[in-house]
């Protein structure tokens, strides 16, 4: 298995994950909380993607998708374009309403084809490159893409959770 094969089913398995637990929902179940301070289904799934969508547009020297291909108006959601929800306040996730499944999978699809097209062909050689120099130490290729499938990951699981609780 190559480097670049490795990468490609790590996010394959994020892509994966976050489909089946926004597929089949509704509008209303996708925004639904557990609880007045969690996150829905809808806000969890647009947070890991847009993230995976920032972070390695960010490391290809990429245009985002979110901005590229028009998916902040698509979305039509009360954000700036550069939001990731990244630090989101109960009240903005409470904001994120009215997303249906084709959507947030579309956007999924689109922000998956550009990472595999990016992580598809790296190689050992490129994951000691710096991305990041605001950190102490300084960030590198490898330590930025490992943080974006473990914080995509988590999300995915807890909107499976929040899925299970739904649908109960």
């Amino acid at each position: 298995m190559t480097l670049g094969e490795l990468l490609v089913d790590a996010f394959e398995r994020v892509r994966t994950g976050a489909e089946e637990a926004v597929r089949g929902l509704t509008p209303e179940q996708l925004a639904q909380r557990p609880s007045p301070r969690a996150n829905s289904i809808a806000w969890l799934v647009w947070h890991l993607t847009r993230i995976q969508d920032d972070h390695v547009a960010d490391v290809a020297g990429t245009e985002q998708v979110w901005l590229a291909q028009g998916w902040h108006e698509r979305m039509g959601l009360p954000f700036r374009p550069d939001d990731t929800g990244y630090g989101h306040t109960s009240e903005q996730v409470e904001q994120l309403r009215g997303l249906d499944a084709d959507r947030l999978i579309g956007y999924l699809d689109a922000v998956h084809r550009q990472t595999v097209g990016y992580v598809s062909a790296l190689t050992p050689d490129d994951l000691g490159r710096v991305v990041d120099e605001r950190w102490d130490p300084p960030v590198t290729l490898g330590v930025r893409l490992v943080s974006v499938v473990n914080d995509d990951s988590q999300h995915v699981g807890q909107a499976a959770f929040v899925r299970g609780l739904v649908r109960s």
